[in-house]
């Protein structure tokens, strides 16, 4: 086969952990492709072996599948090596050759890199080929800063941003910087990949998750050298800060949230009997709102808050005005536009465990009905993948014997 090919089902081998890069190769597996992820073997003593997230939720199917684990790693074969032994490093390499892995993903700390053998110049030498990708906090040129995505929410601005003016700082619901990253790792590679098509050469991919959090702050950064005073920037709760009015209001039987994107807008809004009070010539304009827009904030509530949402969503339909409930999560898998993508997978005693859909959908899993094989357990796939490259029983055995796998 040419280097610069890919095979019919690329081969994605990961020394993974955590969220962001389990993330980035779950959106490998929801193309079909075959993802491997390696974990530590063994533990010192008083831990529990592997990926530290196995251990994270409540427990769903024995001590090492707990529930935060379950969604970011359906789907993945995985293997227990100790790379701290060259025994479990030539196993690696060896992998990475025989396996003519495509990809080779890892979310360690980059001063790790060498020594465990993960470095780009050590696994790339023996396959050119091979598109490597790291994730770390800062990238490679911080070599010693672990990325934790609240610490990163907060060093890239993004608990300034959230919360309520008078508030404290918030950090975002969702792992927001996790996902970003793991996201940009997956287009990444997919670039670097289509590269190597046309070069039959792979690269290192160095994916900071600082970087690419900065980078999402688009609305904001230029603003600061356009006029805009920082103070301009900083937390506003649930309202927009240029569009006015956009926020969360309260209805008699819970909140609805809407945005008035232009004048046209404002003007039909007021044109409902709901909100005709609101007609006045100062809210005219949007910068006219913007001057009033805390008065205007106030004035709305009153006029929802004794009002049922259903009331308050018919008048700001038939104004046109982009609106919606503001949902429990509890009830998002039940929405019409949903459910029907939702992914699945069986627990080993028989659970249907509901998946959120992806990003977009894909031919594999449209061939599998959205039914993804469930998390593996720890080293659940050692053996097999080692009689791959040619290790029989007994070589298995002994390499158990000695640690070096799990």
């Amino acid at each position: 086969m040419d280097p610069g090919t890919i095979s019919e089902r690329p081969v994605v081998l990961s020394v993974e952990q955590a969220l962001s890069m389990s993330y980035a190769t779950l959106r490998f597996v929801q193309l079909g492709w075959r993802v491997i992820r390696v974990e530590p073997a063994g533990a010192p003593a008083g831990r529990s072996p592997g990926d530290p997230n196995r251990y994270v939720g409540r427990p769903v199917a024995g001590e090492d599948r707990h529930a935060y684990f379950i969604a970011p790693n359906v789907g993945k074969e995985a293997i227990a090596l100790d790379l701290k032994q060259a025994e479990g490093r030539e196993l690696l390499r060896r992998l990475v050759a025989e396996l003519a892995v495509d990809v080779f993903c890892t979310n360690t700390l980059p001063a790790r890199h060498q020594g465990l053998g993960l470095d780009y110049e050590t696994l790339g030498a023996g396959r050119p080929e091979l598109v490597w990708c790291c994730i770390s906090a800062l990238g490679l040129a911080h070599p010693e800063v672990p990325g934790y995505d609240p610490v990163l929410q907060a060093l890239c601005g993004y608990m300034d941003l959230t919360g309520e003016p008078d508030g404290p700082p918030l950090l975002c619901g969702p792992p927001i910087v996790d996902l970003k990253a793991g996201d940009e790792a997956f287009a990444q590679i997919l670039l670097a990949l289509l590269e190597r098509a046309r070069s039959g050469r792979g690269r290192a991919i160095d994916v900071s998750m600082a970087q690419v959090a900065v980078s999402w702050l688009l609305t904001f950064l230029p603003l600061l050298d356009l006029g805009s005073p920082p103070e301009e920037l900083r937390r506003s709760g649930n309202r927009h800060r240029q569009f006015i009015p956009t926020n969360g209001y309260p209805t008699s039987d819970g909140f609805v949230y809407l945005a008035v994107g232009s004048d046209a807008q404002w003007r039909r809004l007021v044109a409902q009997p709901l909100f005709a009070s609101l007609d006045e010539p100062r809210f005219g304009t949007n910068e006219g709102r913007r001057a009033g827009k805390d008065e205007l904030h106030r004035a709305i509530a009153c006029l929802t808050a004794a009002r049922a949402r259903a009331e308050v969503s018919e008048a700001l339909t038939r104004a046109g005005v982009p609106h919606a409930p503001i949902t429990p999560v509890a009830e998002l898998m039940g929405l019409d536009f949903v459910a029907p993508a939702l992914l699945r997978t069986t627990a080993p005693d028989g659970r249907v465990v509901r998946l959120p859909p992806p990003s977009a959908a894909t031919a594999h899993l449209r061939a599998v009905g959205g039914e993804l094989r469930f998390a593996p357990a720890y080293g659940e796939h050692t053996d097999a993948v080692l009689a791959e490259i040619g290790l029989g029983t007994a070589q298995i055995a002994a390499l158990r014997a000695r640690g070096v796998v799990a």
